[in-house]
């Protein structure tokens, strides 16, 4: 799984974030190679994977914005088995390491609002050992680069991304990839 990532990302380091329902065929119809669901609910997750992953695409189920199931060892199970996704997103470090005993590659999202989230999270990072790292907001390059230098994982920037400058800017930080809800950003 995670070769097949890194290839995906390393084609296309743009990832679509769908946030709502509405957006799922634009993001399948664009070049991006991965798609980031931060929207669905029990009733529809599982045709909008199906529709990704018809389309060649890697999809991954941010778990605490999913409706309907209860944010635990359960639903991830549930998650693995019955909707197939290649892989989760979530905040809680407890999570990613259920899920990867599971066998799904897990992303660890982080949010940044100052110089002790950075440590918090680099350590939480260090102790949980995801897949790879989401860090937010994007546009904090310099906080990127230093992530980088220090958890030696895949790091993807997401949030407050806003054009063609900021994705550069990203991936000069060290990043990887950039997830957007940008439409416009999504054919960059």
């Amino acid at each position: 799984m995670g070769s097949l990532f890194y290839s995906k990302i390393h084609a296309c380091p743009i990832i679509a974030a769908v946030t709502d329902m509405e957006k799922l065929k634009e993001a399948v119809a664009s070049p991006c190679e991965i798609v980031f669901m931060l929207t669905g609910n029990i009733f529809n997750i599982r045709e909008a994977v199906q529709e990704i992953k018809q389309n060649h695409k890697m999809v991954f189920v941010h778990l605490d914005l999913l409706e309907g199931l209860s944010k635990d060892s359960t639903a991830i199970k549930y998650l693995n088995k019955t909707i197939e996704p290649d892989g989760i997103i979530t905040i809680k470090s407890g999570l990613i390491k259920i899920a990867r005993e599971m066998g799904m590659f897990a992303i660890q999202r982080l949010f940044f609002v100052d110089s002790l989230s950075v440590e918090s999270g680099i350590k939480t990072v260090n102790n949980s050992k995801p897949d790879a790292i989401e860090i937010m907001p994007g546009i904090m390059h310099s906080v990127t680069s230093r992530v980088c230098n220090e958890v030696r994982i895949p790091v993807i920037t997401g949030g407050l991304i806003n054009d063609k400058d900021d994705v550069i800017a990203c991936l000069k930080a060290g990043a990887m990839g950039i997830s957007t809800s940008n439409k416009e950003n999504w054919y960059l």
